[in-house]
């Protein structure tokens, strides 16, 4: 299987299980939470990979997988574990009170024009924090927008879905985006930070 078809996969597969997760507690119908996880993760990954692109780099999605369960160093599994099963944990042992929303990470690698445009022939060419939490940024962003236009064009569960999902990959843990963020600036994740918590609040009263 190539990349992208990979990827497409990953996609649908974290779909179904956030759909899953999502229209058990309120009743909503199971292939409308799929569309609309679908439509979610596919405007948080582009949106990535355009702004990763601009900065001469490609992106590669993959499950959420934990490597460390401790503090020690040697605490840690042999191989990453995928976890992209946690939100249907969640919502079987909280009975549908609890989301977990959180089921994507991304790999970030330099192109080799990222060479010649920005260090020169044969230089050090990796991404800064600053750079990769730039993209993760972005990606809570346009959900945030989405959810924001979603509500004003009437599309209330649309816009809960987008919100709440953002909310959950701004979590500073793992490999998640809220991770890549809080590494990149502080007050760029204090600050998106705030802003969510708001905009899911006034989710939570819809």
């Amino acid at each position: 299987m190539d990349d992208k078809r990979k990827e497409i996969f990953i996609i649908l597969l974290a779909a179904i299980v956030l759909g899953g997760a999502a229209s058990f507690p309120n009743g909503k119908p199971f292939y409308i939470a799929i569309i609309a996880f679908i439509l979610i993760l596919a405007a948080n990954i582009i949106i990535k990979k355009v702004v990763a692109y601009t900065l001469e780099s490609d992106i590669t999605t993959k499950p959420w997988a934990i490597y460390q369960f401790g503090l020690r160093k040697d605490a840690h599994f042999k191989e990453p574990v995928p976890v992209i099963w946690l939100p249907i944990l969640f919502t079987l042992l909280t009975s549908g009170v609890i989301w977990w929303l959180a089921v994507l990470q991304f790999e970030v690698k330099a192109r080799p024009e990222r060479v010649s445009k920005r260090h020169g022939l044969y230089r050090f060419t990796e991404m800064t924090e600053w750079h990769v939490g730039l993209i993760a940024f972005w990606g809570v962003v346009t959900n945030l927008a989405i959810g924001i236009i979603s509500y004003i064009l009437g599309f209330e569960y649309f816009a809960q879905l987008n919100i709440f999902y953002a909310a959950w990959c701004l979590v500073p843990i793992s490999n998640l985006d809220g991770t890549k963020i809080l590494f990149a600036n502080k007050a760029l994740w204090i600050t998106t930070a705030i802003v969510t918590v708001l905009l899911t609040g006034i989710a939570f009263s819809i």
